[in-house]
């Protein structure tokens, strides 16, 4: 059986996600704000507890000024 859900994907993508936010001098608050999403879910999303949908991807990326692809690209 396939694994779809990658425990270490989704913890990279909040990393990555909070590293964002943070050069972009905003607060998890903030970014609720702009993306609509509820600032449980952003926290949740940044801490790997919650998979992100495309949807997600895209208001998050949206709000960060930036490519839904760089929000992917993991060290």
């Amino acid at each position: 059986m396939i694994k779809i859900k990658n425990e270490e994907v989704i913890k990279a993508f909040g990393k990555k996600l909070r590293q964002l936010r943070i050069s972009k001098g905003l607060s998890q608050k903030e970014l609720a704000s702009l993306t609509k999403i509820p600032l449980s879910q952003v926290g949740r999303i940044e801490r790997g507890e919650i998979n992100a949908t495309l949807s997600t991807m895209n208001a998050l990326s949206s709000a960060l000024n930036i490519s839904v692809s760089l929000l992917l690209k993991f060290d």
